[in-house]
């Protein structure tokens, strides 16, 4: 019986697999967002949602209805379960928790149990994903090709990226958010310049501003809404601004809270102080354009090199090499 020659590969990869992949998650892609096109859905609806049970919770002065209490155990128990496993293994501390619950509340998701499941993930995931990685390579050996230290590298960055990987992912969806709210900031600022000159309370600029920019601004808006909320229901109006620093990873709302703090502290005029605020956050923005504007030369130089200039050279000394090879092989010796 004849063996099928074995496929193409690259560095030790079979080209055919990895194009197969390729073309899966290609096509994955494509139906993801032809299912996103279609179903378009209001981005504030489930903030609002939200937003209206923290209204509840804080008004009533107890976490959740009877009705969903329940729900909340079970979630609780799952939770308390993996505490318990952890703590066990003396591997949680009460500051890391403090930690990873402050990024997922940076990264908006404000359910504490989550931070256990994160810490959880860091223990558990290394090790399924070290096991599948070593089945695979060294049991199945489906990369026979593979030295030594490439099968120990490739059993490496399994576990490494199973530890990793919930950080990584939870900071990804930090950034994007961050962005996103510094994107919206200036303009939120101008706005409660104009709610304050026009004499409504700071909790009235805040609703008033989260309603007007709640659809350019999904993520900012829903910030304000929340801020909002606090300052009509919570004792310490301080403590609703700082809880706004808590959940925005931004150096400008940091400034905006200290600024807040000060003007119901001490009474100085809001408006003057936002507008400087505003003003110089539109500052930093145009200077943050200018910089990346001036490295794009620096940029551009590699594609120019690699792609622009070779097709450049082709199309100009193409005609005359041309030219040159047909006036030899028409020469006298011909």
């Amino acid at each position: 019986m004849l063996n099928n020659p074995p496929g193409p590969t690259l560095l030790g990869f079979d080209v055919i697999l990895i194009a197969t992949v390729l073309a899966g998650m290609a096509s994955a892609a494509v139906v993801m967002a032809l299912y996103a096109a279609i179903t378009i859905k209001d981005p504030m609806a489930k903030r609002v949602k939200a937003l209206n049970a923290r209204r509840a919770e804080l008004k009533s002065g107890i976490m959740v209805t009877a009705k969903k209490r329940a729900s909340l155990v079970r979630k609780n128990e799952t939770a308390d379960k993996m505490k318990e496993f952890l703590g066990s293994l003396k591997m949680l501390q009460e500051s890391q928790l403090k930690t990873v619950t402050q990024k997922l509340a940076q990264a908006g998701i404000r359910k504490k149990e989550l931070a256990v499941a994160v810490i959880f993930a860091r223990l558990v995931m290394p090790i399924v994903l070290g096991l599948i990685a070593g089945i695979v390579i060294y049991v199945i050996e489906y990369f026979p090709d593979w030295g030594t230290m490439k099968r120990f590298a490739g059993f490496a960055v399994a576990v490494g990226a199973g530890y990793k990987g919930p950080d990584i992912f939870i900071q990804n969806m930090i950034s994007k958010r961050t962005d996103k709210v510094r994107k919206g900031l200036p303009d939120a600022l101008d706005l409660l310049v104009i709610c304050a000159e026009a004499g409504l309370t700071v909790d009235a600029a805040f609703e008033r501003v989260a309603k007007e920019l709640g659809r350019a601004y999904p993520e900012l808006g829903d910030e304000f809404s929340l801020t909002s909320i606090e300052l009509s229901f919570l004792t310490e109006r301080k403590q609703a601004f700082e809880n706004l620093a808590y959940r925005v990873d931004l150096e400008s709302v940091r400034g905006v809270v200290t600024t807040m703090v000060q003007t119901e502290r001490y009474g100085t005029p809001l408006a003057s102080a936002l507008r400087v605020l505003s003003a110089e956050f539109r500052n930093e923005r145009m200077m943050k354009a200018e910089e990346k504007a001036a490295r794009l030369p620096a940029i551009m130089t590699v594609p120019l090199i690699l792609f622009i200039l070779p097709v450049l050279f082709v199309v100009i000394l193409g005609p005359a090499a041309c030219s040159i090879a047909d006036a030899f092989s028409d020469g006298p010796g011909g």
